[in-house]
């Protein structure tokens, strides 16, 4: 309704989103049914900015809607259900990462690139229960199983959306080198990755040690968040480049930045193995831990 009125007062969602300080791909996001924050005021003022006055019907008409969406929003959170299903494990991750738990969610492709370890989201529940350990070695038995059950549960969401999410996964061999728990998880690590390669909607390369230059070389881990066009079709969310170090995360949007990092992703792509040769790899080293 919001978007009929702003279409009919000739209104831009630049224009209409500068009105009430917010930008336009929020504004989209919120003519598109999603959620955002936004306030009475705003409504009011936008109402305002598209010529629809007080008094009249299709003012109290929005108005009137718009108290039925914040009761609902209300009642949500009293039952417990507003929020992202990661929130209830909460108080087992670091608190930048409810942010990317929240875009991961929605993206549509995702792009890993990693130095040194597998990945949470390709990690064998041995594997994972190992860096546990590692990060926190003193964490109880009950904590460790719900880190668990996060991380099987953002996986069991990779598998689920298999047609609306694509990963893209590129591993340095230094990866394959690092064994933590020891030589018969990392088997166990090598197998998973070898199951992981045969879905559709997953594609992993490893890197060589001996690939020569890249810029692989020059960056650190990243994941590269791409997300679908928005229902309107007018704007399409941006890519989000995320980068996390041990203490903390950053969550990069600007345009060049982003091209940086998708010149970086084609650059590896021209030095990593072929999936075929990565998963004949992944096999080699189970067979090895294995011996």
């Amino acid at each position: 309704m919001l978007r009929k009125h702003r279409v009919c007062a000739g209104k831009s969602q630049l224009a209409a989103g500068l009105h009430i300080e917010i930008s336009p791909q929020t504004l989209g996001r919120m003519e598109d049914g999603q959620k955002i924050k936004i306030s009475t005021v705003q409504i009011a003022s936008l109402l305002d900015f598209y010529g629809i006055g007080d008094p009249s019907a299709e003012r109290s008409e929005v108005l009137g809607l718009w108290d039925e969406v914040k009761q609902e929003i209300r009642s949500a959170k009293r039952s417990g259900s507003s929020a992202g299903w990661w929130r209830a494990y909460s108080d087992q991750y670091a608190y930048h990462f409810d942010q990317y738990l929240s875009l991961e969610a929605t993206a549509r492709r995702i792009t890993i690139f990693h130095l040194a370890l597998i990945p949470g989201l390709l990690q064998h529940p041995n594997y994972r229960r190992a860096m546990i350990r590692i990060a926190d070695p003193g964490l109880s038995a009950v904590d460790v199983e719900r880190r668990l059950e996060l991380a099987a549960r953002r996986q069991a969401m990779l598998a689920e959306r298999s047609d609306t999410l694509s990963m893209k996964c590129l591993l340095s061999e230094a990866v394959l080198g690092h064994k933590p728990g020891g030589r018969t998880v990392m088997a166990e690590q090598a197998r998973y990755l070898v199951d992981l390669a045969g879905r559709p909607n997953i594609s992993l390369q490893v890197v060589p040690l001996d690939a020569g230059d890249h810029l692989g070389l020059v960056v650190q881990s990243f994941t590269l968040l791409e997300f679908p066009p928005l229902p309107s079709r007018n704007l399409t969310e941006p890519p989000v480049v995320y980068v996390e170090g041990y203490e903390g995360a950053l969550y990069l949007e600007h345009g060049s930045v982003i091209d940086r990092h998708r010149r970086a992703i084609a650059g590896i792509e021209q030095v990593a193995l072929s999936e075929s040769d990565t998963r004949q790899l992944f096999s080699r080293v189970a067979e090895e831990c294995e011996a």
